[in-house]
């Protein structure tokens, strides 16, 4: 039976996060939602994990001199807090209050600013964990997934203590293969989902690594998430500035949000006609789903577009049905 569109219907709480007098961010990199429904934003610049209520109010921040690049930020069932340091090359957990628990670290040689003039160029060799990881998700039995694209194209799966299992996946096209594995997602039911960006698609593994299938109707992905009926919201590119950050290509699709069900047919699509429209999703990075169908979604427009965004761009955004 086809699903009902209407249910699915947003709009945006403008100016919705209340942040500290002068407090600046640069932009929004990760959004997780914890037990609570409290927000976790995580940022690039001081104190890159901001903590707000649902109503925007800020709670706290903390984090300061701990990433050398914030990328990615989830929350378990006991509300600590998993995040990825890409140029740290390492996944950090946290308590709720900030206290590091858990470290995994690569000891592997890393790729150099000049053998990646540009993080997501072609990868043709795999490197063991980690060379500029990008995602991390959990199973139900604590087992950790980390997706590795920027200086990598294979996935890793590590015990809910940190020790390394096995890695898959090589560069190309094909299944199982990856051209910046961007994001990682698991299901309710073990299967495990990537945002395979530059190969536009989101592949979907079994467990064990073994190829399942792919959705191939989506805008250079960065991230998703569920919400608790089982649907999938995708944060989805696009490529107005992906080839060309001196310059806006109107030839190339713009960001969007989609809804999809647990096939990946698109059930509702959120973004602006008018691709330079003020109401536009410029750069979506990350999003998240509170308890209630409350959708937050944190944007990199200032990376993405070379510095062309406007500096008055909303980073972090709240959608609320209606």
């Amino acid at each position: 039976m086809p699903s009902d569109s209407s249910k699915f219907v947003y709009e945006e709480v403008s100016g919705w996060a209340h942040l500290p007098e002068n407090w600046r961010v640069k932009e929004i990199s990760g959004v997780a939602v914890d037990s609570q429904d409290r927000v976790y934003a995580l940022g690039r610049g001081f104190n890159p994990v901001a903590v707000f209520d649902r109503d925007g109010n800020f709670l706290a921040a903390w984090g300061g001199d701990v990433f050398k690049r914030a990328h990615h930020i989830i929350i378990d069932r006991d509300d600590n807090i998993f995040c990825v340091d890409d140029m740290g090359h390492r996944v950090l957990k946290f308590a709720p209050d900030g206290t590091l628990l858990m470290a995994i670290e690569s000891t592997n040689r890393h790729a150099t600013a000049q053998e990646l003039t540009a993080r997501g160029q072609v990868v043709e060799q795999p490197h063991p964990p980690f060379n500029y990881p990008t995602g991390v998700a959990l199973a139900r039995g604590g087992d950790i997934y980390v997706s590795d694209g920027y200086g990598n194209a294979r996935i890793h799966k590590f015990t809910p203590d940190g020790i390394h299992l096995f890695s898959w996946g090589t560069f190309g096209s094909e299944a199982g293969q990856f051209h910046l594995p961007h994001g990682v997602l698991v299901d309710h039911e073990g299967l495990v989902y990537i945002s395979d960006r530059m190969n536009r698609r989101v592949q979907v593994f079994t467990p064990d690594g073994e190829f399942v299938t792919q959705w191939d109707d989506v805008r250079w992905p960065n991230n998703m998430c569920l919400d608790a009926n089982g649907n999938f919201y995708i944060a989805e590119l696009g490529a107005l500035f992906l080839y060309d950050r001196a310059h806006v290509d109107l030839s190339q699709p713009s960001g969007r949000i989609t809804v999809r069900d647990a096939r990946g047919t698109i059930i509702s699509e959120w973004g602006m006609h008018d691709p330079l429209g003020d109401g536009r999703f410029f750069a979506p990075h990350d999003i998240a789903v509170d308890s209630v169908g409350n959708v937050y979604i944190g944007e990199v427009a200032a990376t993405y577009s070379g510095g062309k965004a406007p500096v008055d761009w909303p980073m972090l955004r709240k959608f609320v049905r209606v």
